[in-house]
């Protein structure tokens, strides 16, 4: 079982590696750099040549079943879910098989306006404090229940 993280703008790095500490969980960063590698026997930083996606791509080519990714990215969690990984938005949303189909075609839709309107830029939430909390008992949950599955 190992904790991967799509680092590039991760607003959860800390949190992660602390959870993972609690639970003994070998934690790998996957970045294109630009991050302080942080000095913990359980955290490895993967550093991956720039490039659109290579970050993704790492991850997807090695989570599988029993692992848990956490990640902003739609199309890269949907990999990882068909892989049988179990993953987490920084938000502490889980997405599974029920639910990743919906989440992306609402992520192409919204691209799709954004495009077709120059005007509709940004304007999503912050991310608050009780997102934080959130992640955290999320991932606490869900990296437990990977450890019951490996």
């Amino acid at each position: 079982m190992t904790l991967f993280i799509d680092a590039d703008a991760c607003p959860v790095k800390d949190e992660c590696i602390r959870v993972a500490e609690r639970q003994s969980v070998p934690v790998k960063l996957v970045c294109n750099g630009g991050i302080r590698p942080p000095v913990h026997p359980l955290v490895e930083t993967v550093y991956v040549t720039e490039g659109p996606d290579e970050a993704d791509k790492w991850i997807a080519e090695r989570a599988g079943v029993g692992d848990v990714v956490v990640t902003g990215d739609i199309p890269l969690a949907a990999k990882c879910v068909a892989a049988g990984a179990r993953v987490l938005k920084h938000d502490g949303e889980a997405l599974t098989e029920a639910n990743i189909g919906n989440v992306l075609a609402t992520r192409d839709l919204m691209a799709d306006l954004r495009a077709a309107d120059p005007f509709r830029q940004g304007g999503g939430k912050g991310f608050s404090k009780a997102d934080r909390s959130r992640f955290l008992d999320a991932l606490d949950r869900t990296l437990r229940a990977a450890a019951r599955q490996s």
